[in-house]
Formats: structure tokens, C-alpha cells, sequence
């Protein structure tokens, strides 16, 4: 069965160590034959949101329009959203949150999503895992609130500067969730 994966980035480092693990998700993924819709939202002009709960009132998921009315419909009809990232500051990095946030509109909006899988591949500067909890926890709480079920984690600490993945098996291991996804 070919699965419609959506890949969600949140970092603006296009050969950052996150980046490298998303490109090895995606062409591991691709061999598997999935249909793969990539959205890096650090280049994609995305708002938070207003609260407004108008969504879908306007035949958009938000009435506020940005760049997230050209991602909710391939979340509507993807098998798998895939969220990756850096952490920032101990938690989700600025260019990925609004994109989490502007999601509240499937709730509002009476979307059905619910059965879905999800994945989150993420990484970090400091050698202690629990600095990815920033990251997990929310991303464990958004499976949870849209009944998605989770099917993996790659949470690589200790890498900073531009190849440091290359040290360990980030890439490998994401490139395994195209395994289970």
C-alpha cells in the first residue's frame, strides 16, 4: 500500500544535522514507493494563530490566510505526518510552532484526522536526552489530543554544527522509521 506521508521541518539550516535526518527519512520512505509532501515551514510564511475559531468558516482551515491553507489539505488526506526539528532554547523551535498551533483547526473545524500516524525525528546541542522532552512532550500531547498513533522517535542529542549527525546514527534511525510508518 503506498502510504501519503507529510514531512513537517521546523529548522532554517537546509544542511543542518535535522535536515540530514529528514532527507534520510524521505528517501528511505520514497524507496518504500510512499508519496512524500515536504513542508519546511522556516521558509513558508506561517502566523500563529489569533484564537479566532473561524476555521473552515471560509473554505480554508484558517480565515487568517498564510502558507498553513497550503498544508492542511495534504494533512487532511496524508496516512503519516512526520514532525522534524531542532530543539531551540529547550523547546520547539519558532518556525515549526505555528504550524503546530494552526492545527487547533482541525479540532475547531470538526476535522476528522483521528487514526493517523505520526513520527517526530528531532536533535539538540547538549549531551542530556531529557533536553528533547521540549519537543517530545509536545509532540506526544498533539498525537494524544488528535488520536494519532505514534510509531517512533529519533531523538539524537549532542549535535551542533553542520555534520555533526554524521556521528551518530541519527540518519540510520530515521531512515528506519520509514520501516514501521
Amino acid at each position: 500500500m503506498s502510504k501519503k506521508i507529510v514531512v513537517i521541518t521546523g529548522s532554517p539550516r537546509k544542511k543542518g544535522n535535522s535536515f540530514a535526518m529528514t532527507e534520510a527519512f524521505i528517501k528511505a520512505a520514497q524507496a518504500k514507493g510512499y508519496s512524500v509532501t515536504r513542508f519546511d515551514a522556516a521558509f513558508k510564511h506561517v502566523s500563529g494563530c489569533h484564537a479566532c475559531e473561524t476555521c473552515y468558516k471560509t473554505g480554508k482551515a484558517c480565515s487568517f490566510d498564510d502558507d498553513f491553507n497550503e498544508l492542511a489539505p495534504s494533512i487532511l488526506e496524508a496516512d503519516a505526518i512526520v514532525f522534524t526539528m531542532p530543539v531551540y532554547w529547550y523547546s520547539i523551535p519558532a518556525q515549526i510552532k505555528c504550524v503546530i498551533d494552526k492545527m487547533y483547526s482541525l479540532c475547531v473545524g470538526g476535522k476528522d484526522v483521528a487514526g493517523k500516524e505520526c513520527a517526530l525525528i528531532a536533535c539538540c546541542e547538549e549531551e542530556d536526552i531529557s533536553v528533547l522532552d521540549g519537543v517530545r512532550i509536545p509532540y506526544e500531547r498533539t498525537a494524544a489530543l488528535l488520536k494519532w498513533k505514534s510509531v517512533g522517535e529519533v531523538l539524537i542529542p549532542g549535535v551542533l554544527n553542520i555534520g555533526d549527525i554524521d556521528k551518530t546514527d541519527g540518519c540510520k534511525k530515521a531512515a528506519e522509521l520509514a520501516e514501521v510508518i
